[in-house]
């Protein structure tokens, strides 16, 4: 063979090779170590089914944009096995097109197969049928559990492996983990819990996947896997060896949404000052839970009670656009911590103090290297710091990043991104006033019958648990009973007699009703009387009604429903549901009463509705009259329209409605429930980030609907002939329903002279750095937009936020001549903050550039 040929052939076998191989991922005490080479990373979570197939590569490449390095997802044991051996991956729930498109993007991939987890999903993740595996107990040293757990977690190794998904086969797959926050919960299960864990540990790593394992809030996980902090906050965790890395799976972007609960949000000035703490202190993979939170579709939230949003504040928000300026102040965060990766790698941080709650870390090498983290963890007062003979000002509750120990690149509480301010146009707008009637129009009906209407229906003495019962198939669960002859029978018992009998003309009582939750209805002689419902602290609902009884035949009809399985805590799988009772006549005539109870009582699981599948809309049961039934329960609504113009996301304000379930051409977009208002006490529009943050500290939307809009996804829709269809079970408006787009009402960004230049920007240069200096940039989302208008420009001492800025006491008159000039017409624009460029309107103060504009 002639020695170019051979060298072709040699170079032809290496490609082969690494494309047969991929790369070999291990770890030391200081990081994931990725073909040889310690890697800082930053991580962020978006789960697949929580968005759609079309949306993925948008999330993708704005999550790589942002800065990330790898996609983390958990993998949903109920989506995909709803039925036992009966597997279901296509759609939203096509993991291996989503880890596919993560490795297309250029990005790793984190898969965490639980097959627990949590996740405010319904049952924790666990399929309902697994309840029904005779002798099983969950999460623990159970043989029927560890079998079927293993299987699953299988089946989802051996489906990647065949993809060649994994690192070690040239994929984007670097880490997976097993079970899911057991450390927490796992004092309940005795000494089983140990070995249950050991176990999940040596079952896990004989799946021979060629990348690292780790186990989240599992002090003992067992070697090699890898245990790992969730939290708020994990600068202070250690791994259980010095030869695991500080590794955090779960940075809590903000919290979710309960009905019946305010808005979570989390100030991204706290985040960043969390995460560069972790880095600062020896971690070298954090992330970001949630970095897109998207949507609880169908009947997939758990809790119970929580909301249909799943937005988590997170920086890509519920419809997939940027969150400012959280996302950009944390790209400029993983900039930052970037700039000092090479250092931070090679050594671990040297950590002292530079006075009360100031602390430096410094990572310097023998040849050079040096990097530098310097923290001010109070609350109250800024500090000014002596570091290696310079002075820094640090403010309270931040950070600031040197990447060659003597420059700041980034201060965790000074933000450089701009801001936006998202709004809802609706589709009574004026430019789309027919649009709206269309909509509005043409709505039909059905009724849903009260009490028993089904075929399937069932009679047993006493009251059964509902989730043992309808095994989830349903929200949906009657309990009917009626006086005949068995009736009859109890009420003689009484001894009510002489000549006030019991059941006499208008007789009055007190219909008491107790379940176990989550929403309860009471009918009687089909007529509604009452409900309760309960709440995400505690989910039981009862009831307490007058009514009055007729002679003879009395029925009592019990409409129980679930919201969402519970998801969390020790044995949460034996959390039951419905009405479990007393059913009391109380205050009878003599005083006494009656405990229904016992009776025999008559039982359908679901609604006549779902059966027939009117949810789908196109039956032939549809009532289309002009008297459209308003403000009764218990009714299905239909209507046709048109998509919304336009590519921005779309949403429909449920406003004027109470609590139910919605399909747009058959897929459901979830539950709604605008009825259930949050209370009126404890939020804040301008929360303070300094300070420990916790999930009720910062809150908004008191007094309000904890949702009124529901996520549409644009691919589920045509551009007309779209079938909008309702289940109402407490009673609304349907005509009161409209369709909105989420667009940007304006972008904003207010930086001062005292701000580090963009990190871009950013040079060891010092000289560089005083010609730069700190920078105004803003910039439209979408391609094809520039910016319009200025709003607002103020160079001084502006004050307010974004939406509502002033002037303050000292303002350049020629700022909004300057801003207008550089920024009209423009997609993006740049102004240099300074007295070069505006002018001195008050000398010796330090001054802000505020700018507001808006985009067409």
């Amino acid at each position: 063979m002639r020695g170019a040929e051979f060298a072709v052939l040699v170079l032809v076998l290496a490609v082969a090779a690494t494309t047969a191989f991929g790369v070999n991922v291990t770890y030391d005490h200081r990081a994931l170590v990725i073909d040889g080479k310690r890697r800082v990373l930053v991580s962020g979570s978006i789960h697949y089914p929580r968005s759609t197939p079309e949306m993925w590569p948008d999330l993708i490449q704005k999550s790589k944009d942002g800065g990330l390095d790898v996609i983390e997802t958990y993998v949903f044991w109920n989506l995909h096995e709803p039925v036992r051996n009966q597997f279901e991956f296509e759609g939203r729930k096509d993991l291996v097109k989503f880890v596919k498109l993560v490795g297309e993007a250029g990005l790793y991939a984190h898969i965490r197969i639980g097959p627990y987890v949590c996740a405010e999903w319904n049952y924790g993740g666990f399929p309902l049928w697994l309840h029904f595996v005779p002798g099983i107990q969950f999460r623990t040293d159970n043989e029927p559990f560890k079998v079927e757990m293993k299987r699953f977690t299988v089946k989802i190794v051996d489906m990647l492996k065949q993809e060649n998904l994994y690192a070690s086969q040239g994929g984007p797959i670097i880490l997976s983990q097993i079970e899911n926050e057991y450390g927490n919960i796992d004092s309940a299960y005795g000494s089983a819990a140990k070995t249950y864990i050991n176990w999940a540990a040596a079952m896990a790593t004989s799946l021979d996947t060629g990348v690292p394992w780790v186990m989240c809030q599992q002090s003992d996980a067992p070697d090699p896997i890898i245990n790992t902090c969730n939290g708020f906050y994990c600068d202070q965790f250690t791994p259980n060896s010095d030869k695991k890395p500080k590794m955090w799976t779960e940075n809590w972007t903000g919290w979710f949404l309960s009905f019946g609960g305010a808005v979570p949000y989390r100030p991204v000035e706290d985040i960043a000052f969390a995460v560069a703490r972790f880095y600062q202190r020896g971690g070298t993979f954090q992330n970001y839970y949630m970095y897109h939170g998207g949507t609880n579709f169908g009947r997939t939230t758990g809790g119970p009670f929580i909301a249909t949003s799943y937005d988590y504040d997170a920086p890509l928000d519920e419809y997939g656009l940027v969150n400012q300026p959280k996302w950009g102040h944390l790209k400029d965060v993983h900039k930052a911590i970037k700039l000092c990766e090479e250092a931070m790698v090679a050594t671990d941080p040297t950590i002292s103090s530079l006075g009360s709650n100031l602390e430096a870390s410094v990572y310097k090498t023998g040849s050079g290297l040096c990097a530098a983290f310097l923290a001010n963890v109070g609350t109250q007062s800024d500090a000014t710091v002596n570091f290696n003979g310079n002075s820094y000002h640090l403010p309270a509750w931040s950070v600031s990043i040197l990447p060659d120990c003597k420059n700041v690149v980034l201060n965790t509480a000074k933000i450089n991104s701009m801001t936006m301010v998202p709004r809802f146009v609706t589709q009574s707008s004026e430019d789309d006033i027919d649009s709206s009637k269309a909509f509005l129009s043409g709505w039909s009906w059905v009724n849903e019958p009260v009490g028993i209407s089904t075929s399937n229906a069932f009679t047993k003495p006493g009251l059964l648990e509902q989730i043992n019962t309808t095994a989830d198939k349903s929200d949906y669960m009657w309990y009917s009973l009626s006086n005949s002859q068995e009736l009859d029978v109890y009420f003689d018992s009484t001894e009510i007699k002489g000549d006030e009998p019991f059941l006499q003309d208008g007789s009055q009582t007190v219909l008491h009703v107790e379940s176990l939750g989550h929403v309860l209805y009471t009918f009687v002689n089909g007529k509604f009387a009452a409900s309760g419902k309960g709440n995400s602290g505690n989910a039981k609902a009862s009831v307490e009604v007058p009514i009055t009884l007729t002679p003879g035949r009395n029925t009592f009809d019990l409409l129980s429903l679930t919201v969402g399985l519970q998801n969390y805590g020790a044995f949460f799988e034996k959390r039951g549901a419905g009405v479990t009772g007393p059913v009391q006549l109380k205050g009878l005539k003599n005083g006494s009463s009656v405990d229904l109870s016992s009776q025999q009582w008559t039982y359908q699981i679901g609604l006549q509705g779902e059966q027939s599948g009117l949810n789908a809309g196109s039956s032939s049961v549809w009532v289309s009259k002009p008297n459209l039934p308003k403000k009764q329960p218990l009714i299905w609504y239909k209507t046709n329209f048109d998509a919304p113009a336009g590519n921005n996301p779309v949403a429909i304000d449920f406003t004027g409605m109470g609590k139910g379930e919605a399909w747009v051409n058959g897929q459901s977009i979830g539950r709604y429930w605008p009825a259930y208002i949050a209370p009126n006490g404890g939020c804040t529009n301008s929360c303070n980030y300094r300070g420990s943050y916790s999930s009720d500290k910062c809150l908004k939307n008191c007094g309000k609907p904890s949702q009124e809009l529901y996520h549409v996804p644009r691919s589920w829709l045509q551009p007309s002939g779209n079938i909008l269809v309702l289940f109402e079970e407490a009673g609304g408006d349907p005509t009161q329903i409209s369709f909105a787009t989420r667009e940007v009402q304006s972008l904003c960004s207010r930086v001062s002279e005292s701000h580090p230049l963009p990190v871009d920007m950013w040079s060891s240069d010092e000289k560089i750095g005083r010609k730069s200096g700190p920078t105004v940039s803003l910039e439209c989302p979408s391609p094809n937009h520039v910016i319009s208008s200025i709003k607002f420009a103020s160079f001084g001492t502006p004050r307010g936020t974004c939406g509502s800025f002033s002037h303050g006491q000292c303002s350049s008159t020629r700022a909004l001549s300057i801003v207008q000039k550089a920024c009209i017409g423009s997609k993006s624009c740049s102004i240099g903050v300074s007295i070069g460029t505006f002018g001195d309107p008050c000398v010796g103060v330090t001054k802000s550039l505020a700018v507001e504009a808006s985009c067409a």
